[in-house]
């Protein structure tokens, strides 16, 4: 194979790869996460929240995080590290 053989295959992959990653935000995946899970499984399932916030007062630790995409998003509430509750809000209709 040639350089620019070689090049459009790996550039390729990385796109089929960029699109795979790009469809998280599914009812199928919100499905899956359950309460107890870890931060660390969601995010595996998830990859890394758009957005988070956390706190801190003692022994306990809280953090929000949302995924978004174009056909909604997930909003899991962790407390000390594991699933408390989520909610799936379906992006809006274009029309």
């Amino acid at each position: 194979m040639s350089h620019n053989e070689w090049r459009s295959l790996l550039l390729a992959a990385v796109l089929v790869t960029l699109a795979a990653c790009g469809a998280k935000v599914t009812q199928e995946n919100f499905d899956k996460i359950k309460a107890g899970m870890t931060q660390e499984e969601v995010t595996a399932l998830l990859g890394e929240p758009t957005e988070s916030s956390g706190f801190s007062l003692g022994n306990l630790s809280g953090t929000s995080a949302v995924w978004k995409d174009r056909d909604g998003a997930i909003h899991i509430q962790f407390v000390n590290g594991k699933v408390l509750s989520k909610q799936f809000v379906k992006g809006r209709q274009e029309g």
